[in-house]
């Protein structure tokens, strides 16, 4: 089973949503790190391979959590936040940016191990 990292202040963001959320999230990040997918988590558009989303809805609010799968050693959790925009499912430009800095930054993590 690999390990669970955090970037930025991913952790802190996740403590931050409802317990329910982050219990389905805990949940697919644990079926992450035993090398498999839970049922509610899809690829993120944009960021090619090994980036993968969390979807969940609660009491009328969609939730997301970001990690990825492309190094050995660990699951990185990149980010983690409720969805604010009412118009379509796209992520927003502000969330995607950082995704992409924090997938940087994990990278720099696993070459540092």
């Amino acid at each position: 089973m690999r390990g669970l990292r955090w970037v930025g202040s991913s952790y802190d963001d996740l403590l931050a949503l409802p317990a329910e959320v982050r219990r389905e999230v805990g949940y697919a990040l644990y079926v992450a790190q035993k090398g498999d997918k839970a049922g509610q988590v899809k690829p993120l558009k944009g960021m090619g391979g090994g980036v993968l989303e969390v979807i969940e809805d609660y009491d009328g609010d969609t939730y997301r959590a970001v990690y990825t799968v492309r190094f050995a050693s660990a699951v990185y959790v990149l980010h983690a936040f409720q969805k604010k925009s009412k118009s379509g499912i796209k992520t927003p430009k502000k969330d995607l940016e950082l995704i992409e800095t924090r997938l940087k930054a994990a990278r720099r993590m696993e070459e540092g191990r």
